[in-house]
């Protein structure tokens, strides 16, 4: 039997990319920055709860760590965060490849949004040290939804700024919660490890393939072409 065109997936279109952890090495700095903040208001959290809270919307990050003390301390956390994070920063760098795989990308003619809840004054100092800003289609900041990942409002919009279907697009990122908005959004997601999740955990989470890191995905993209991101077949 002979396929009908309706059986062909949509040709791939854009790329999205969360920022922390997947194109920029900041995981561990917000881990730090968070545990002197708890320490701060008096609540010992270890690093690990917080760790694998991270990318997660901050509401919910404050109550995996703070639990029932939420409410009480979650606002000078906050605060604090913010204090201890601000030295951090001139700390922050792309991971090798970062910037040539965006590059890359975008002379094949695809789109590629950034697809951050990040605060707009933290996205743009992600945006200067990645310095990518000519490859560049869109990008989402905290302004542009109400709720972060795991929900998949940030996808969404990512989607709408790139005028893609959810089936032309892959994201790729770090953390289960990337994972999982992406596929509540219908979005096919790749996962790299360098934000410090393991390959088994973002696979169970939904990612189709697992990479080290994004350099590891540009050696495929350069060997193979855009066909390594979408799925499709030799």
């Amino acid at each position: 039997m002979t396929s009908s065109p309706n059986d062909t997936p949509p040709a791939l279109r854009a790329v999205l990319f969360d920022i922390d952890g997947t194109l920029i090495d900041s995981n561990y700095l917000h881990v730090d920055a968070w545990m002197r903040a708890f320490d701060d208001v008096g609540a010992e959290v270890d690093a690990w709860t917080i760790h694998r809270s991270i990318g997660l919307d901050s509401a919910k990050l404050l109550e995996a760590a703070l639990v029932d003390r939420v409410d009480e301390l979650g606002e000078r956390a906050t605060d604090r965060h913010t204090v201890h994070y601000e030295p951090l920063k001139s700390r922050l760098r792309p991971f090798a490849g970062a910037r040539e795989l965006i590059a890359a990308l975008d002379g094949l003619g695809l789109r590629v949004v950034l697809a951050t809840s990040a605060p707009p004054e933290e996205f743009e100092v992600l945006s200067r040290r990645l310095d990518v800003d000519e490859h560049l289609f869109e990008a989402t900041n905290a302004d542009d939804v109400e709720t972060a990942k795991p929900e998949p409002d940030i996808i969404v919009s990512a989607l709408e700024k790139a005028g893609v279907t959810a089936a032309e697009a892959v994201m790729i990122g770090d953390t289960r919660w990337d994972v999982i908005a992406a596929a509540r959004a219908g979005v096919r997601t790749l996962g790299v490890l360098s934000g410090g999740i393991g390959e088994e955990e973002l696979r169970e989470a939904g990612a189709a393939e697992v990479y080290a890191d994004v350099s590891a995905i540009l050696q495929a993209v350069r060997e193979n072409g855009p066909r390594v991101l979408s799925g499709a077949p030799d």
